[in-house]
């Protein structure tokens, strides 16, 4: 299979400049999964802190605050991203 086949391109330019920038997004993407695993760990200090003091596991104000800074910045699409990575960070409610 060629470079040509395996991007959908129609020129081997074309092949190549998508090759490089998927090999950037499969970069970005590592980094984006270890910055999520970091928001994990520290969101289980926030939560051990909170419930050691008393408290609630969930702060449902500060999930809105999340939400809403999430769907500023990246639209619609933004909020489903927030929630998932809420999930991710204290589990499901």
């Amino acid at each position: 299979m060629t470079a040509i086949d395996v991007t959908g391109a129609r020129t081997p330019e074309a092949a190549e400049v998508i090759g490089d920038a998927r090999a950037r997004i499969d970069a970005l993407d590592d980094r984006i999964i270890g910055l999520v695993h970091e928001r994990m760990a520290v969101s289980a200090v926030i939560q051990d802190a909170r419930i050691a003091s008393g408290g609630r596991r969930v702060n449902l104000s500060r999930e809105m605050e999340v939400l809403g800074h999430y769907r500023e910045a990246l639209d619609r699409p933004g909020t489903s991203l927030a929630m998932t990575l809420l999930e991710l960070c204290r589990g499901r409610i």
